[in-house]
């Protein structure tokens, strides 16, 4: 499956989440739903997955740590927040410059409407 395929899935399970949960929950409430919904897609994740960075020699294992990565292709950062920020793309944007990843999606749960939520980043795609 293809970035642009995974991300379909991942913006529709997005959806589902957002319609039966509602906006405005704590984030955690929505990793789970996003795991429970990537599960019934058949999709193969890591959840919470470390992302090492390596900094003048030192090997720093656990720097960070992003949300989902789907398919070993697509880093997913989720949000429950008043407004994204832009360290927030920025974060994600790190994220796929040191997994050399190239597409991520930073998914805000706290709107209105999950389409208005849902930020679509590229590294070299």
């Amino acid at each position: 499956m293809r970035e642009n395929e995974i991300s379909r899935e991942i913006v529709d399970a997005a959806y589902q989440i957002h319609k039966g949960l509602g906006p405005s929950l704590f984030e955690s409430v929505y990793e789970t739903g996003m795991a429970y919904e990537l599960n019934r897609r058949n999709l193969e994740f890591v959840r919470q997955c470390p992302i090492p960075i390596i900094y003048k020699g030192i090997h720093l294992e656990q720097a960070f740590r992003a949300d989902f990565i789907v398919e070993d292709k697509v880093i997913i950062e989720l949000k429950s927040v008043e407004m994204i920020a832009p360290v927030h793309k920025k974060q994600l944007l790190t994220y796929l410059r040191l997994t050399q990843k190239k597409l991520g999606l930073l998914i805000n749960f706290n709107t209105d409407l999950i389409k208005n939520g849902i930020t679509r980043l590229v590294n070299n795609l």
